[in-house]
């Protein structure tokens, strides 16, 4: 149903909605909260801690003018609360001034308090009389603009109203495993009793999503494989010979991955390989010598990096290692004249390896014979992206990789089309990092010792969740820039983030990596980066934030010259919880043993939706939920597929599905 036709939802309204990404009433009840106030719990501002989320009612005294000519047109109001003042900061969002008047209000944020000067950060708020009403548990929604959590509450609470909500698991099947009604798992997700009845609700929306999702997946792979049509004339001789190219001997994992890819593509079955490893583990090297299997049998090869940093790093390598074959470089930072040569020669077979980016994927790029492709970091790289390297052959080889471990019961869900190869052996050569999880009142010394390096010809990494933050509940990487020049002024700071372009983000490493600066503020984009020897200190911004394979990665950017690394982490969110998932991290260098150990303290919920997969599982990002629910819901597929349950309606689900998340790339 339209948004305007919904009970208390008028035309500004339905455009503050679709600013969140809400276009209809079956999207709004699919806009899970992000989070849950106990209206009980609420705290005294004597008591808060440096960066803790925080519910406090206090008195609103006044707001400061603000300044609408100014570049960030802050919002400052003054609070008391039992005689303490403080005040609530509201960054690039001038429109709040206007909601803002004397009163009693209930505010919910990221609490600061630095040398006694205590404020709330980005905070929602509502008046104080209005919340006497809610009671209990009370969802928190994620929120852009000038929209209120009452609105999308009461929008919500319409959508439900109206809303047909249906299982597509077959009423057989529900019936055998005693299933709830979905539609009753949607109402109490949004409004409810307590926080048992919520874990149930989230349970049973988790199992329909993962029911699709793996059916979505079964359909894809079947249990059909595709024949293969380039035939391999490679010997196992001459793969062997290849591998001496390397300055190190493989490791035994590097060996078995090898004979995996040999054996596929020496078979009768097209392959549709996902290799995956630690950092530093040795998967570009097993990368190159299946390229090395295509070349030697006459064929061509492609390799497909996320960024043109990564693209020009890996164009290097190839020219190295590869001197008897042609090979060029295509990316958007390529001249025309520069693309238009290469496309030619490519289409003619005058070039057996193009080394790139998304440019590759254009249309007007065609191969001679290709037959073998590579694409670095997978996760950069949605399904379509894929399928789109793939389709530029007759029915190529594909190998993806991955330096982002996952728990190998979980391959099912995020490599479902995929075959799955683990590099397991320990990376070679790299220098211990030593990692020290940073309270809140050692913030000050841990930035006077990023500066004593720096002045030593040392680099840094400051790491934070997000561009810029709304909901005021993290550091934001713009925040941090600006205080960072401020306190530090003697040293240079560098800001890199995904809104960037990519010209913009080559030219920050780049200068970085040339010592241009001495410390790079960033978002997670530097996960994929390049060696920048120097850096030898890592700081990660409301570190609980992260997932413990995306700090592993992280981490992964220091430690890579011959002096002594760090990584430190900064607690946001100081609970028992958040210190024994960091201190496992402090004491655990295996990618793989930490990803599952994330998933033991996290559960699915956390750990596939808002830090591991980007926008892989948006519908239940916020949902908490256990392992055993994708276990239940494969059990419940292979069941529905064996028997031919209401299977038209399954793959009808499952293909929506499926196309929804071809785009989708796991960030």
């Amino acid at each position: 149903m339209e948004l305007m036709r919904l009970k208390g939802v008028t035309e500004k309204r339905a455009k503050d909605l679709e600013k969140l990404g809400i276009a209809d009433s079956a999207q709004l009840v699919r806009y899970f909260p992000r989070a849950y106030l106990d209206m009980t719990d609420r705290t005294s501002v004597r008591n808060v801690y440096h960066n803790d989320m925080a519910l406090i009612a206090a008195q609103l005294v006044s707001v400061d003018p603000t300044n609408f000519y100014s570049r960030h047109k802050t919002v400052r109001a003054r609070l008391v609360q039992d005689g303490i003042p403080f005040t609530a900061v509201w960054f690039n969002m001038p429109y709040l001034a206007k909601s803002l008047k004397p009163g009693e209000y209930l505010f919910y944020g990221r609490v600061q308090n630095r040398y006694g000067q205590i404020s709330i950060i980005n905070p929602t708020f509502e008046p104080l009389a209005r919340n006497v009403r809610l009671k209990g548990l009370v969802p928190v929604y994620p929120l852009k603009g000038g929209i209120s959590q009452r609105v999308v509450r009461d929008a919500v609470q319409s959508a439900l109203a109206v809303e047909r909500i249906e299982s597509v698991i077959p009423w057989e099947l529900r019936q055998k495993y005693d299933l709830p009604p979905l539609s009753e798992a949607y109402r109490i997700v949004h409004a409810p009793k307590n926080k048992t009845e919520l874990a149930a609700a989230s349970e049973r929306i988790a199992l329909e999503e993962y029911f699709v999702l793996l059916s979505a997946f079964k359909l894809i792979k079947g249990d059909a494989q595709e024949a293969r049509i380039n035939r391999y004339r490679v010997t196992e001789r001459q793969v062997a010979d290849f591998e001496k190219r390397f300055p190190f001997v493989f490791t035994a994992g590097q060996q078995a991955a090898v004979r995996a890819i040999y054996d596929n593509v020496t078979g009768p079955v097209r392959m549709n390989r996902l290799l995956q490893g630690d950092v530093g583990s040795g998967k570009t090297a097993v990368a190159l010598t299946g390229m090395y299997m295509a070349l030697a049998s006459g064929y061509q090869a492609a390799y497909l990096s996320p960024t043109e940093v990564l693209a020009a790093q890996n164009f290097s390598l190839l020219q190295k290692l590869f001197p008897e074959y042609r090979v060029g470089y295509l990316a958007g930072g390529s001249t025309a004249k520069e693309k238009r040569e290469l496309k030619a020669a490519l289409a003619a077979g005058e070039l057996d390896i193009v080394c790139g980016t998304h440019a590759v994927l254009q249309q007007d790029v065609h191969f001679a014979r290709l037959a073998f492709c590579v694409c670095d970091e997978q996760h950069r790289f949605g399904v379509a992206q894929r399928n789109a390297l793939s389709e530029k052959g007759e029915m190529p080889d594909m190998l993806v990789m991955s330096a982002t471990p996952i728990p190998r019961t979980l391959s099912l869900v995020f490599y479902g089309d995929l075959d799955v190869t683990t590099i397991a052996d320990k990376p070679r050569d790299r220098q211990p990092v030593t990692t020290s999880v940073v309270p809140a009142r050692k913030y000050d010394d841990m930035l006077a010792y990023v500066r004593q390096e720096t002045k030593k010809g040392r680099q840094a990494y400051f790491v934070c969740a997000k561009i810029d933050d709304d909901e005021g509940e993290v550091t934001s990487v713009t925040e941090l820039w600006e205080e960072l020049k401020n306190r530090l002024p003697d040293v240079r700071f560098g800001l890199l983030h995904g809104r960037m372009r990519e010209k913009e983000k080559t030219a920050v490493m780049t200068a970085f990596k040339n010592h241009e600066y001495d410390c790079l503020v960033s978002t997670t984009v530097i996960e994929v980066g390049v060696d920048v020897p120097d850096a030898t200190i890592m700081v990660i911004m409301n570190a609980e934030r992260f997932g413990l394979s995306q700090l592993h990665q992280l981490r992964g950017r220091v430690g890579r010259g011959s002096e002594k690394s760090w990584c430190f982490l900064m607690i946001g969110s100081d609970t028992d919880t958040a210190r024994e998932r960091l201190n496992v991290f402090k004491n655990t260098s295996d990618g793989f043993a930490l990803a599952e150990k994330d998933l033991e303290l996290r559960g699915s919920g956390d750990f596939l939706g808002t830090r591991q997969s980007g926008k892989f599982l948006t519908d239940v990002k916020n949902l908490r939920y256990s392992t055993q629910v994708i276990f239940t819901a494969k059990k419940l597929t292979d069941e529905a597929f064996e028997r031919r349950l209401h299977f038209d309606a399954i793959q009808k689900a499952a293909m929506e599905k499926y196309e929804s998340l071809k785009d989708v790339v796991l960030n």
